[in-house]
């Protein structure tokens, strides 16, 4: 008996698999067709070929009209669930300083985040989320990793963390859970005060981690340690807390210092290091040796003027993976990985074809999901979408435009 299948998708002109071959890196298959049946892919290949070992005659099917068919983006990085917006802050910005700014009364950067963010309902971050996330899916993302960070006290932490939860489970974009209690000091905490930040920090590995797990919330510890917020020692107290508990590590580092937290990421050694504008050479030998992925944040960089963006070419010299993540915040509003992937390449040096495998293969690597998502081959989840491109270089070459004319999560059509 044939196999039974629930979808096909056929007439593609050219099917962008994320699984390399000697020729080439992204396994393009052209005049393609993709079979799928119970939320996975059964079968890739010419249709004629398929035709031979499956029943399609009574499946559902997408006529691809010639279009590109890729995997759904995997969003690696991003604080998806906060409260209020920045965006007075930031257009101030384009012109005058942040002393200026907050002389004019106007709250900046994470602190007022965590004040609007404590401010909000658990509901009003939910809906907020929910529709953040419903525009992401529009733009090709089928996987997104959201932090908490924006609460850093037990109350709001937690109600970023049941939001996530709830996002889970209510719309169709698969939600990944993070835990960031250390992503800032609490404002009533002086972190200049070694009693205070000290007694944070026991608070952090003493009773938020423990609750946390205990309660399924999260899946990675993370914490931010650079210049100004979590030193070296502290931040490795913080993720060792975590694994001890059953998360993973990953740690946003060198961001605006070198402070010795990629050697920390290496010796761990973490999933992920995030941020690296400052990592040295022999670091990021370190972390390629180590296997941690570096999650780099063209947008970010774009948002903040960076005055020394990453260096995506010397890591990938170095033997590294990357991963591309939008850094969804208050301070970088970015919904789109088509755009960080435009930034990517126009800004970083990346080729159009490691931007892709790092928007998918490198960033389900930083979830501990390569085995089943960021690449189109048998088995894996039907997590697909398809571009209403001529040609797959129009994906950088159209700039601001949204390629996505369907897209499909777990084997069904929910975009388009």
């Amino acid at each position: 008996m044939k196999p039974k299948a629930d979808l096909l998708i056929h007439n593609i002109s050219e099917v962008i698999t994320c699984v390399p071959n000697e020729s080439d890196p992204l396994g393009r298959i052209t005049d393609g067709a993709l079979v799928i049946g119970s939320g996975l892919i059964m079968a890739i290949g010419k249709l004629s070929d398929l035709k031979k070992t499956m029943d399609l005659s009574l499946v559902e099917q997408i006529d691809a009209k010639k279009k590109i068919v890729a995997p759904g983006f995997v969003d690696c990085h991003t604080h998806l669930t906060f409260g209020g917006s920045r965006g007075k802050e930031f257009a101030l910005k384009m012109t005058k300083s942040i002393d200026k700014i907050e002389s004019m009364g106007i709250a900046t950067g994470i602190p007022a985040s965590i004040q609007m963010t404590r401010e909000e309902s658990e509901e009003a971050l939910y809906f907020s989320a929910m529709d953040r996330l419903g525009r992401m899916l529009k733009h090709g993302t089928t996987t997104v990793e959201s932090k908490s960070g924006y609460g850093i006290n037990l109350k709001d932490e937690l109600k970023q963390l049941y939001v996530n939860r709830r996002l889970s489970t209510t719309q169709p974009v698969e939600v990944v859970s993070t835990f960031l209690g250390a992503h800032d000091f609490p404002p009533e905490v002086d972190r200049n005060n070694k009693s205070q930040r000290e007694g944070y920090v026991q608070f952090l590995i003493k009773d938020m981690i423990p609750r946390v797990a205990k309660k399924e919330l999260a899946e990675f510890c993370d914490v931010y340690c650079d210049k100004g917020y979590y030193t070296q020692k502290e931040a490795e107290l913080i993720l060792k807390t975590g694994i001890d508990y059953g998360l993973d590590a990953k740690i946003h580092t060198d961001a605006y210092d070198n402070i010795g937290g990629s050697t920390l990421a290496a010796d761990l050694p973490c999933i992920s290091a995030d941020h690296l504008n400052y990592t040295t050479m022999p670091e990021m030998s370190r972390l390629a040796a180590s296997g941690v992925i570096g999650v780099v944040l063209p947008a970010l960089d774009f948002a903040v003027a960076h005055p020394d963006p990453f260096k995506a070419r010397k890591m990938l010299d170095a033997g590294m993976t990357l991963a591309l993540g939008t850094n969804l915040n208050p301070g970088n509003w970015t919904e789109s990985m088509q755009f960080v992937m435009q930034l990517a390449c126009r800004n970083h040096g990346m080729s159009l074809e490691e931007a892709m495998l790092a928007a998918t293969v490198g960033a389900a690597k930083a979830l501990k999901r390569e085995h089943i998502i960021g690449r189109l081959c048998v088995g894996y989840q039907a997590d697909i979408q398809i571009w209403d491109l001529k040609c797959f270089e129009d994906l950088i070459y159209r700039l601001a435009n949204n390629a996505v004319w369907k897209v499909i999560k777990k084997g069904q059509i929910v975009i388009g």
